[in-house]
């Protein structure tokens, strides 16, 4: 009986450590697959934040606790309320909120410390949902932060500018507070007295425009508000000729307490609505608190 076959050459080196060869290299492959776990590498740039584990410290990817933050800070989301009805001013003034954000200005960041931020940002999103417990919208601002002074979880105050035209303004040295709520001196039957007022403040940092809480033809007592009580006698004077359609503090009339030594301004408020019903486009500052975090 004959076989047909091909007679090859056998190597027995080769052919016996073949698969001991292969087996080597597959555990060279694991082996710098582990290696490589112990070189940890950000998926992005930034600041790295604390280190809580020390060196020689047993670690792995189910621990509770990372082992570290790291932060791009490059640019920063910036988070601040807003009132329902500032947003539905916000949403009367440009048609929607994707009108809105298309067409507002930029904004302003005012520092922890007060001081203003030198960049300006972009309000990027508006929440659709109205937090019941607070009233408030959530908004969310995007701010350059090349110079590395904002970051995560910091606290400011975000200021948006509005217009507002025909509006009622009165100077802030007419105004004081008491536990957070801001009040003026009326001019009722000759007395002094205490009127609570809504305001927003006016670029410059010395006037107020009212929103509640007056009406034209109001008097108020313009200067020297600190130095008067409830009831206190005042005689107002005449009303001078406001200046460049806008009533300053010194440019209104006066008025003299009765019985003490110091003095007071009364604004005659019907003049004061007068001019600013003209051309007044007063561009005003509204103040919220915000936080910061990293894009």
């Amino acid at each position: 009986m004959k076989f047909a076959g091909i007679i090859a050459e056998y190597d027995p080196f080769h052919n016996g450590h073949a698969w001991q060869l292969a087996q080597a290299k597959a555990q060279e492959v694991s082996a710098r697959n582990n290696l490589s776990y112990t070189v940890v590498k950000s998926p992005a740039d930034g600041v790295v934040g604390t280190l809580p584990y020390r060196v020689g410290a047993l670690v792995s990817s189910a621990l509770a606790q990372p082992l570290t933050t790291v932060s791009d800070n490059s640019d920063m989301y910036v988070y601040f309320s807003m009132t329902e009805n500032q947003l539905l001013g916000l949403i009367r003034q440009y048609g929607s909120k994707e009108e809105a954000l298309k067409n507002m200005p930029a904004i302003n960041l005012q520092l922890n410390d007060k001081s203003a931020y030198s960049e300006q940002g972009q309000i990027e999103s508006i929440s659709g949902v109205i937090d019941r417990s607070t009233g408030t919208v959530s908004l969310r601002a995007v701010f350059p932060n090349k110079e590395g002074l904002l970051h995560s979880g910091g606290a400011g105050n975000v200021i948006v500018p509005v217009q507002k035209t025909g509006a009622l303004t009165i100077p802030q040295a007419a105004t004081f507070e008491i536990q957070d709520k801001r009040y003026v001196y009326k001019v009722v039957d000759g007395k002094a007295q205490s009127n609570p007022v809504q305001v927003t403040r006016v670029n410059g940092g010395r006037e107020f425009i009212v929103d509640e809480g007056m009406v034209p033809g109001d008097v108020i007592v313009a200067e020297g508000v600190g130095l008067l009580r409830e009831g206190t006698p005042v005689k107002a004077k005449a009303a001078q000729t406001p200046v460049a359609g806008v009533t300053k503090a010194n440019q209104s009339s006066s008025a003299e307490t009765i019985n003490q030594s110091s003095s007071a301004e009364a604004i005659n408020q019907s003049s004061l609505a007068e001019t600013t019903a003209q051309s007044l486009s007063a561009e005003t500052a509204t103040t919220s608190p915000a936080t910061t975090t990293e894009n």
